[in-house]
């Protein structure tokens, strides 16, 4: 779009009701405000305004990535099999791959994320530890078949990314890229304008060690993130605690068998536990609960698997689903209940469960406060009976620890740096050290400095740049419509011709090209329109400043809006093109 633009020429329709599927602010106002339309589910088309935005936001990007010495890329959005079956990604990615065929019946994926191509383009033309280091990157569509695509372009199945890559020789080198690209990424969020954390988080299917996202604070955000007055902040997914030291179990009774009729749940069984021993006082978290479910890996097989917490506790499906990725978590239905007589349901106990020496069996993890010696009631495997007394380490034993249990406000950090608080964010960046299993995997190897082949050691760094599009609109909105930031707005400035006249219309266009020919981005409203129908719009479109000219003009003043504090003021004609020119770049 030109300097000046004419909202009676713009490619734009606003509309006033919000669309039937509009879930979250940004979804509504950026449909509403003629930025983006609805294709199908999770696809969506920019229109002028919206481009608009995502351009800034890709200039912001490659401005920063440009800055620490990395090299824009691009690589076809239409891939080959080949080399996602090197990595084990064709079949890891299961339903989310885009998968299809060409005329000669070949196998092609649509990319949704290129760690194998970068790999592949650096092992065609570098063979030296001379050439290293090296950061290369991409701004470029990528495609995931999403199963419940939601949110607009928060979650949609066609989106915009910008991926980049490091390679180097060591881990020291690695650690220097990686230490790059945060500070770059520091950089690009703070331009963007929205609050956000950076966190712990973890890598799924990608593999690597080192991993922190940089999330958007939202309370409509999809991730719950926690931290802590002493600094500790990690994604849901990505909170670790110490498994519980062993404690001693002498003295303790021999575990027992107690009828506990009609105790099919955790309520039930304490309000039974108590009575049968009032003494003991018993709560949720005396008992151990033990959920189960079926685990359907790549390839298709498929895994009972149990897992024991403490009964005041819930499994954290987000946390269970990011922990055993790339497998795919299922309920476990009837079928499998009949499937495996042992496991009676709601009074399945840890003496039935583990795998043998030969791997048969139901494969039982705990959490980690089910530590060697404590103490639970749990289900005896018998309709109607629970053990009591039953001891970890005694009378039964595990056979590994899983984290996946629901973390609560007020809960002690891992780091003993205090109680945690959850909060809700948007994704909007993840840095992780991939380490070699790329490289491994295709063969990306370098003659270091004594003439010995190394494998490359690589890092991996991703911003969903028009899903900042979107959480810039749904962070920065109002009840009125968009509120966009200076720097993203698709026009700095927009100018509202209200009145009758044809001197009304033409000084809104004389301050409106006296702007441009500053170099301000200016839409001037000059459709024969009421002024409700203007104001209503400019506050939907959301640029940052609007300027109206109108019945004050008779009086030699015109009015300057500030559209994200809604400040008003009325400012002489005369000296309103340096006012604004002022406004807007100082």
């Amino acid at each position: 779009m030109s300097e000046l633009a004419r909202m009676s020429q713009l490619f734009v329709r606003t509309l006033r009701e919000d669309p039937a599927d509009a879930e979250v602010p940004s979804h509504r106002w950026l449909t509403r405000a003629g930025y983006i339309r609805r294709v199908a589910p999770g696809i969506y088309s920019w229109l002028p305004l919206g481009l608009a935005v995502l351009q800034n936001v890709e200039r912001i990007v490659r401005e920063e990535m440009d800055a620490i010495g990395a090299q824009e890329v691009r690589f076809p959005a239409l891939l080959p099999r080949e080399p996602y079956e090197a990595t084990n990604r064709w079949t890891e990615y299961g339903d989310n791959l885009f998968r299809l065929h060409d005329r000669r019946d070949g196998d092609y994926l649509l990319g949704p994320t290129h760690e194998e191509m970068f790999t592949l383009l650096v092992k065609d033309l570098y063979s030296s530890y001379k050439d290293l280091p090296l950061s290369l990157y991409q701004i470029q569509t990528k495609y995931r078949d999403e199963a419940r695509p939601r949110a607009g372009l928060l979650r949609g199945r066609e989106f915009v990314m910008k991926d980049s890559y490091s390679f180097d020789v060591d881990e020291a080198g690695l650690q220097r890229s990686y230490d790059a690209h945060r500070a770059a990424y520091i950089k690009i969020f703070d331009r963007l304008g929205f609050d956000y954390v950076i966190v712990r988080a973890t890598s799924g299917a990608m593999g690597g060690s080192a991993s922190e996202e940089f999330l958007a604070v939202a309370e409509n955000g999809e991730d719950t993130f926690v931290r802590s007055p002493g600094g500790y902040a990690a994604n849901v997914e990505a909170v670790r605690f110490t498994p519980a030291d062993p404690v001693p179990f002498d003295g303790i009774p021999a575990a027992h068998v107690e009828d506990t009729p009609d105790a099919a749940t955790i309520e039930t069984l304490v309000a039974v536990a108590n009575e049968l021993f009032p003494e003991a006082g018993y709560t949720a978290a005396d008992t151990l609960k033990n959920v189960v479910v079926m685990l359907v890996h790549p390839d298709g097989t498929r895994e009972p698997l149990v897992i024991g917490v403490p009964g005041d506790r819930d499994v954290d499906a987000k946390r269970l689903e990011a922990t055993v990725e790339p497998a795919e978590v299922e309920p476990f239905t009837e079928d499998d209940f009949t499937a495996f007589p042992q496991l009676v349901r709601g009074y399945i106990g840890p003496q039935a469960l583990g795998l043998d020496e030969e791997g048969h069996g139901v494969r039982y993890l705990v959490d980690p406060r089910v530590g060697e010696g404590t103490r639970w009631i749990s289900g005896a495997n018998e309709d109607g009976k629970h053990v009591f007394d039953l001891v970890c380490g005694r009378d039964f034993t595990p056979d590994g620890l899983i984290d996946v249990a629901e973390i609560r406000q007020g809960d002690p950090a891992p780091d003993g740096s205090g109680p945690m608080e959850l909060a809700r964010g948007i994704e909007m960046g993840h840095i992780f050290q991939l380490g070699r299993k790329y490289a491994e995997a295709l063969g990306l190897k370098v003659l270091d400095q004594n003439g010995k082949q190394v494998t490359v050691t690589m890092g991996s760094y991703g911003i969903g740049v028009s899903r900042a599009v979107a959480t810039i609109a749904e962070t920065t909105c109002d009840d009125k419509g968009l509120c966009w930031p200076r720097e993203l707005a698709p026009f700095a400035v927009q100018i509202l011709a209200t009145g009758k006249g044809d001197e009304i219309l033409a000084k809104a266009t004389e301050i409106a090209e006296a702007l441009a020919a500053r170099g301000i981005r200016v839409l001037l409203d000059d459709r024969k329109a009421s002024p409700g129908v203007k104001f209503a719009d400019s506050e939907l479109l959301g640029m940052p400043t609007s300027v109206v000219v109108g019945r004050g003009l008779a009086h030699g003043v015109v009015e300057l809006r500030d559209r994200r504090t809604g400040d008003k003021q009325e400012i002489p004609v005369d000296t309103a093109v340096e006012r604004i020119v002022a406004e807007v770049t100082g």
